[in-house]
């Protein structure tokens, strides 16, 4: 019989919830970096079709 220490398991990674909830939760982070890439490429898109930036084509400038 040998005595063999047991070995350790790595920390579980957090999972994300795909059940919304209110406050700070790791599914809202989730869903808001999602929108925010989908802007931010439709900003770039914008400005590539109409050869303006953001502020032109907004009146601002």
């Amino acid at each position: 019989m040998t005595s063999e220490t047991p070995k350790k398991l790595p920390p579980e990674s957090p999972t994300v919830s795909p059940e919304p909830a209110f406050g700070w939760t790791p599914y809202a982070e989730q869903i808001n970096g999602r929108f925010a890439m989908i802007g931010f490429t439709a900003l770039l898109i914008l400005e590539f079709v109409t050869k303006q930036d953001l502020f032109t084509w907004l009146g601002l400038r």
